[in-house]
């Protein structure tokens, strides 16, 4: 690692379905990592189950430097990264945004609605604070959500992920100028 690079959050895929492979070998190798997850009803020979899975498949944050991703990344080749379709560089994630997304995201709230970045429209909403509360703190976007009979704070990630939160009381809001 040299001194001139820092650590970053880049936001990746694990193809044919190899993410909780990738996360495992991540793991072992000490590199910090985080796939956004959610409890789901499967059904199996006939019962139903509650198991923890992926929100999308195939997704993976992976925080890390350039060079010592680069390593790993050429030893596993379904590792890819995310690129930004409209400059053609690689999605990295600042480092506050990726904090909220996984408190959020780490407490496996049922009432979470995730979408793709396409399917909400942030700029017709209001940019706030939540003043309150279990998510005291975090910044992000309130707008009215498919699927939804009320407005919801909306977190974002860049052209990956969009995440509505439970609904939060109007008095546990601040707007942001």
């Amino acid at each position: 690692m040299s001194s001139s690079e820092q650590m970053q959050w880049f936001a990746m895929r694990a193809t044919y379905c190899r993410g909780m492979q990738i996360k495992s070998l991540l793991d072992k190798q000490g590199i910090n990592n985080f796939i956004p997850m959610r409890y789901e009803i499967r059904e199996k020979n006939g019962r139903k189950k509650r198991e923890l899975v992926p929100v999308i498949r195939d997704l993976i944050f992976v925080r890390a430097v350039q060079s010592e991703l680069q390593r790993v990344k050429d030893r596993n080749p379904y590792l890819q990264y995310m690129i930004d379709i409209r400059n053609g560089q690689k999605i990295i994630v600042p480092d506050e945004q990726m904090r909220q997304f996984i408190a959020v995201v780490g407490t496996y709230d049922e009432h979470l609605v995730f979408f793709n970045p396409d399917e909400v429209n942030l700029r017709k909403g209001t940019k706030v604070r939540i003043i309150g509360g279990d998510f005291e703190g975090y910044e992000g976007v309130f707008i009215k959500v498919k699927g939804a009979r009320d407005r919801r704070v909306v977190i974002s990630l860049q052209g990956i992920i969009a995440m509505a939160m439970a609904t939060i009381s109007p008095d546990l809001i601040e707007v942001i100028k």
